[in-house]
């Protein structure tokens, strides 16, 4: 299973917890404000080295302490790891085994994990950005090396855009052309490739969830009419202008459409949450299966704006995956699961777990 015991000190609400997952169901249930989310917010950041809310770090430490730790021991394979993060104002320090080196990526090979929160719908609705992590996760899963060419090119970016901001000679820009070029055709094929292998769980899971089918359409960020190389040409003055670069897979976009109509735009927020879960289902699907083991998922309060059918509908799309499962409840509602599962209990911060 991804995660076996996991440990949390001085984590938001949370001084000093420690418990031992369910392989497959977990129920963590509590009022509002009692820690519930934090513990998923913990677990998440365990996995990926920061805060699914988007909480800076001096947010996350305990009121009048200095630093968070975070530890689990996870499972893959047979074979078991731990897996260690500390975090203060010097820092992130990362631990897989001891060793202190790979940081946030080391974090997402050791314990895989997706989430589904209550802005979860925001991959659906929000920017551009959000779908493009969503590709890059799966292309980091599934596609041996993609991270390493994913940090090339960031850095030809950033490089290329630092000389358009110093207002660089027109000649000095172009000397950056071929290599970003090279780099983004490769994270292009890279995402493309990602949504090829997640689109037959991209279509049973939407059409599963939804009861009708979602398209998947990936726009690279750049016309498909010209390559890249002339587009950079043809838009340099714009760009200079500008100071920095406006084509290429960092304006990257996965067009969603429902029902022949974008669902960003067109659907309410309740089948925009539905399409998003489809999303985070067929891409753990898509992980699962590449990487020969079950990931991790967590699901806080995912009762939250859905009806009975639509919750049913989801409830059973996650049993189906065979994953181990982490969800957040107000009350004890063991029933989500239909089948036995680990139930905890939250209050103030102080997490038990009930027989």
């Amino acid at each position: 299973m991804p995660i076996q015991r996991f440990s949390v000190k001085d984590f938001r609400c949370l001084a000093n917890i420690e418990f031992e997952a369910d392989p497959r169901y977990n129920l963590i249930y509590g009022a509002n404000a009692s820690g519930k989310t934090s513990v998923l917010e913990a677990l998440g950041y365990l996995g990926r080295g920061k805060s699914f809310r988007g909480a800076p770090t001096t947010n996350l430490i305990r009121h009048g302490q200095r630093e968070f730790v975070l530890f689990g021991r996870v499972e893959a394979g047979g074979r078991h790891s731990s897996v260690g993060v500390r975090n203060s104002s010097n820092g992130l320090e990362v631990r897989i085994d001891g060793q202190s080196d790979g940081g946030a990526a080391a974090l997402a090979a050791a314990l895989p994990l997706q989430i589904v929160d209550p802005d979860v719908h925001e991959l659906v609705a929000g920017a551009p950005e959000q779908r493009r992590r969503y590709l890059d996760w799966i292309a980091f899963h599934v596609e041996h090396g993609y991270l390493d060419v994913w940090r090339r090119f960031r850095r030809a970016l950033k490089q290329r855009n630092a000389a358009l901001k110093s207002g660089a000679a027109i000649p000095t820009i172009r000397g950056w052309n071929t290599e970003f070029v090279e780099l983004a055709q490769q994270v292009d094929t890279g995402r493309r490739f990602a949504l090829e292998v997640a689109s037959q769980a991209l279509h049973e899971t939407g059409l599963g969830l939804l009861g009708s089918e979602v398209r998947f359409e990936y726009r690279g960020g750049w016309s498909e009419d010209r390559s890249l190389l002339d587009t950079l040409e043809t838009s340099l003055e714009r760009d200079v202008q500008q100071g920095s670069t406006q084509a290429g897979p960092h304006r990257a976009d996965l067009k969603l459409i429902y029902d022949e109509r974008q669902a960003r735009r067109l659907v309410s927020r309740g089948q925009q949450k539905l399409l998003a879960c489809a999303m985070v289902l067929a891409a753990t699907e898509t992980a699962q299966a590449a990487l020969e083991r079950p990931l991790l998922l967590l699901l806080d309060d995912p009762a939250a704006e859905l009806d009975s059918d639509a919750l049913l509908r989801l409830m059973g799309r996650v049993k189906d995956l065979g994953c181990q499962v982490i969800a957040t409840s107000l009350q004890r509602d063991t029933e989500l699961f239909d089948r036995e599962v680990a139930v905890f209990h939250v209050e103030h911060g102080e997490l038990e777990r009930e027989a």
